[in-house]
């Protein structure tokens, strides 16, 4: 049995904010017409303001890098744990973040041979040499959207497990604060067939793929919080975490910094502001 039910939990979009800190400019585009998609952005990568990390959110990016003189582009696989990115200085990016836990379904490899991976995009999306030519030769973001709006309107995300579609609707409800019994209970199957068919369909466990939406919470509440301040032995709790060092060791690994840390340069580089909504 299948399901094509797309999630998406109001108000909480997948976060890579060393994306932003580390732009020279970031746009950012949040596709409410097409709940497969998470959001379309655009940057310019800028070294000056540190290293690029990828924190793992569950998603899978398709990333153009729009150099004229060296142009191509990346599926992205979710990482397991904070990873650096690699991103050129002065070269202007153009990406799309599916929503967490859906796969498109033209991507020609497994969920799981996707974790932890960046692929040729024309290896891995046979014909999609024409579009890869107009994105990257185009300068402007609206215009680098329609195209690829026009390109996974004629495209499905890849079919899931009843099973799956609900584990995956609950631990995004729930920010991954969650257990498996919780999951059997939900879903009314035993812990070993939600785990078999997550493997499947996400190549993650509940357990990596809830870790992974708990850290994301704990960063959109940081980012979000309305006086730059946010008290993390109370968040700890809200999210479920033991204690206030189970949550920082999370935190450590998924994001490359201390909560207080990663919440100073928050503050010191006014996050939210960085980020150009079109």
């Amino acid at each position: 049995m299948t399901s094509s039910v797309v999630y998406r939990v109001a108000g909480i979009h997948s976060k890579q904010p060393w994306f932003v800190m580390s732009a020279a400019e970031y746009f950012s585009l949040f596709a409410s017409d097409d709940p497969m998609i998470s959001h379309y952005y655009s940057f310019e990568a800028d070294h000056t303001h540190g290293m690029t990390m990828a924190i793992p959110d569950g998603c899978v990016d398709i990333v153009f890098d729009c150099d004229p003189s060296a142009p191509n582009a990346v599926v992205c696989g979710t990482a397991v744990e904070a990873t650096s990115a690699r991103f050129i200085h002065k070269h202007r990016y153009f990406g799309v973040r599916y929503a967490p836990g859906l796969v498109p379904d033209f991507v020609k490899a497994s969920a799981a041979e996707m974790i932890d991976q960046k692929l040729n995009f024309l290896d891995a999306v046979p014909g999609a040499h024409s579009l890869f030519e107009q994105i990257v030769s185009e300068q402007d973001f609206a215009r680098q959207v329609t195209l690829l709006k026009e390109f996974v309107a004629k495209r499905s995300t890849r079919k899931q497990s009843a099973v799956t579609s609900l584990a995956v609707r609950t631990i995004l409800q729930q920010k991954g604060n969650l257990q498996m019994r919780d999951l059997e209970e939900v879903t009314g199957f035993t812990s070993r067939t939600v785990q078999r068919q997550f493997q499947d369909d996400l190549g993650l466990s509940p357990k990596a793929f809830s870790r992974m939406i708990r850290g994301q919470s704990a960063v959109y509440e940081i980012n979000h919080s309305r006086h730059n301040k946010v008290a993390f032995s109370e968040l700890a709790c809200d999210l479920g975490f033991s204690d206030q060092s189970h949550f920082l060791r999370e935190f450590k690994k998924l994001v490359n910094a201390t909560p207080l840390d990663y919440q100073n340069l928050v503050k010191q580089q006014t996050y939210l502001d960085r980020i150009r909504c079109c």
